[in-house]
């Protein structure tokens, strides 16, 4: 197998590197890509120094099995053709195709199948706060089908990139010392406070987050549900959180929902909330499933229920999600 990267010194990027590696992924030979700035850095993996290349147009993804992309939705666009030309499969973590009709937008745990009828050598990864949630959704959707889903996300700083966990850090230091903040990745300080909004807002009063919510679970589940996001950026530095309340067609117990997801792949329930036991991001950054608990009936929806759920956005909400697509696709034989 013949691996790039693209966008390989971004957090992404990176930890696309140590998942690869974690998980002895199949890889006679690994080439990573990026920009003027980042061309000619070198990585350790697999005790081999491997250096960045410029991202050009031209051949070099010629031989390539698989591509993973995490460079941005404008290099997405502009580099696919080069990327694809010669039979590789580009598995994009940009929303540049999640909503092409002739790109499969894929979640392993949900809707494996679609990533087989690609025709253009392009799978869609997910937008995090959404593979998250639908990891969890499937488990409910199997008992009864949702309806409607109503999402309040709590976004780490992680979420807009490593830079911006930094200005976090270095926001808390200015605070404490009576600093000047600095504010250039958040419409806000994020330091000692919650933002209500994570991406640019849209015409009917929703930011472009929450519109992805609706849109893509839709997509992937196959579903006619509706779903109404509010999404907030939250000073932890890694890992999402959902609080989620969902309206099936029949009630669906608290006994039910909870032994599904137990069994549900990729999901680990943690809810013993007597004892304090409920996910945190505190604790489950760097952890690959999602974690589910303070499972309850809604008390004004009779076919209602209410979750929480945790997960690391990096990890399952972009570079796990993809390798586990690339997994599903050696599996069933679906490489060239």
């Amino acid at each position: 197998m013949r691996i790039a990267i693209v966008g390989a010194s971004g957090a992404v990027g990176q930890e696309f590197l140590r998942i690869l590696a974690e998980r002895e992924f199949p890889i006679d030979e690994l080439l990573l890509f990026g920009s003027e700035r980042s061309a000619g850095t070198t990585y350790r993996f697999r005790g081999q120094d491997i250096t960045v290349r410029l991202l050009q147009e031209g051949d070099d993804f010629k031989g390539v099995d698989i591509a993973f992309v995490s460079a941005g939705g404008g290099t997405s666009l502009r580099f696919a053709d080069t990327i694809t030309r010669h039979g590789a499969v580009m598995i994009d973590n940009s929303s540049a195709f999640r909503m092409d009709e002739d790109v499969p937008l894929v979640v392993p745990e949900v809707n494996p199948e679609d990533a087989l009828n690609r025709p253009r050598g392009i799978i869609a990864n997910p937008n995090c706060t959404t593979i998250m949630m639908v990891v969890a959704l499937v488990a409910i959707e199997r008992l009864s089908h949702i309806r409607r889903i109503r999402i309040a996300s709590y976004q780490s700083a992680s979420g807009a990139g490593a830079a911006a966990m930094q200005e976090l850090e270095q926001q808390y230091r200015e605070v404490l010392s009576g600093q000047a903040v600095t504010v250039k990745k958040f419409p806000h300080q994020l330091a000692y406070n919650v933002i209500p909004q994570v991406d640019v807002f849209t015409a009917n009063g929703y930011t472009k987050e929450e519109m992805k919510m609706f849109n893509e679970t839709r997509k992937i589940m196959h579903s006619d549900v509706l779903t109404s996001a509010t999404c907030v950026r939250v000073p932890s530095l890694r890992s999402h959180s959902e609080s989620v309340w969902v309206e099936t067609e029949r009630p669906v117990s608290v006994e039910e929902a909870r032994e599904a997801f137990a069994k549900a792949e990729g999901v680990t329930l943690m809810d013993a909330p007597a004892e304090g036991v409920y996910p945190m991001p505190l604790h489950l950054a760097g952890k690959d499933d999602v974690y589910v608990g303070r499972v309850r009936n809604d008390l004004a929806d009779p076919n209602g229920l209410s979750f929480w759920l945790v997960s690391d956005q990096i990890r399952k909400g972009a570079a796990l999600n993809a390798v586990q697509i690339a997994e599903y696709l050696i599996r069933v034989g679906n490489i060239k």
